[in-house]
């Protein structure tokens, strides 16, 4: 199993010394990647280049930290199928697995083989200029168009499946898969997205616009941003590349708007800024193109079981749910080794509601459920 950390977090490595040690006790052999051999410091371990090579026949990878982390070490494990699971460290960590205090239950279960695999749809992202490939990558959670300059709203023409929608006006614009319908397109105002559901979504940040409400969208669906650029014209730049003010008053209208007049490059308010899962930066210039599709990769997530999860044993040998299912814990074809994933997407769904309601401490006092049911989970 290969172990990745977050160096900068004195928990996280004494977490890792655990997990090492207990998997090392256990016979397992442990990769760790030589960023983080020097501040683990450990020993039993083997060293190896950070990379899809450290991942590469690996049963699993532990990753010790926040979302931040497992985004991180998702970047190695997707190339060559291996399957991540997190112990959350950070602050909500919604992609991780299990939290610290049963760090030592977890590892057990890892060792014993008590999880199963579900597939996470990616999305594959590529940006062009005036015909010009800019950028080929991918991302787990979205993909954003936002301002490259807070002086201004960057102008953009959205596209779903070829055809234009609208233009807006705005800070930006995020295209995300299920998985990240909690995380940013989640505070941007979009809908949280249950596991089961494969869908695209389009969601605007600020937008000044009389439509612009968050999108759900087919799976095959593919999403486009197009850049526009105006020119100068009253909160813009004019052709020195100072900034005009909103009240149509220039620097060289008053000293005092002289004074807290900003100067920056003419060409950088028509342009924007590309992210992929916040790790990958592209510059966009005006007139890109960003398009956003269905990712030709899943990432793959181990869960373990338990109360509201599946109940079958081992390795899942396929992944889940077919073709790059997206969200918490899609069930489908080839669950756990031979074991069945019980009541499939109802199970996974009722797991799903379980983790929001832990993750955003939902208040859930007075539920009573169906009488004469018995539920999964159980919310106190």
């Amino acid at each position: 199993m290969l172990v990745v950390v977050h160096p900068g977090r004195k928990a996280a490595l004494d977490s890792a010394r655990l997990v090492i040690g207990r998997l090392c006790g256990a016979g397992i052999t442990v990769r760790v990647t030589d960023a983080d051999a020097d501040a683990l410091a450990c020993p039993g371990m083997t060293v190896v280049p950070p990379g899809a090579d450290a991942a590469d026949g690996a049963e699993l990878v532990i990753v010790l930290g926040g979302d931040g982390s497992l985004l991180r070490a998702a970047e190695f494990a997707r190339p060559v199928r291996t399957p991540l699971i997190g112990v959350n460290l950070g602050h909500v960590g919604f992609l991780a697995e299990a939290e610290v205090d049963g760090l030592a239950e977890t590892v057990d279960k890892l060792i014993d083989r008590r999880y199963v695999v579900e597939e996470r749809m990616t999305v594959d992202v590529l940006a062009r200029s005036n015909g010009t490939e800019l950028a080929r990558t991918w991302a787990l959670n979205e993909a954003t168009v936002e301002k490259s300059a807070r002086e201004r709203m960057v102008e953009v023409i959205i596209e779903i499946d070829g055809r234009p929608l609208s233009r807006w006006g705005c800070d930006g614009v995020v295209c995300a898969t299920p998985t990240g319908s909690t995380a940013y397109a989640f505070s941007a105002g979009g809908p949280v997205v249950w596991p089961e559901v494969e869908a695209l979504l389009m969601v605007p940040i600020s937008a000044h616009a009389l439509f612009a409400p968050p999108m759900v969208v087919s799976p095959e669906s593919v999403l486009a941003v197009e850049l526009l650029y105006e020119g100068p014209r009253d909160g813009g730049a004019k052709e020195d590349g100072t900034i005009r003010e909103a009240s149509g008053v220039t620097s060289e209208g008053s000293n005092a708007a002289a004074e807290n007049t900003t100067v920056v490059p003419a060409g950088e308010t028509g342009g924007a800024v590309m992210w992929c899962d916040g790790r990958r930066r592209v510059d966009l210039p005006p007139g890109a193109r960003v398009e956003v599709r269905r990712g030709s990769q899943p990432v793959l997530l181990a869960r373990l079981n338990g109360p509201g999860g599946s109940t079958g044993e081992g390795r899942a040998s396929q992944g889940s749910a077919g073709e790059g299912s997206a969200g918490e814990g899609s069930a489908g074809e080839g669950s756990a080794g031979e074991g069945s994933a019980g009541d499939g997407s109802a199970s996974e769904g009722r797991a799903f509601t379980d983790r929001l309601v832990a993750k955003f401490g939902l208040p859930v006092a007075g539920w009573r459920g169906r009488a004469g049911k018995e539920t999964a989970g159980g919310h106190a």
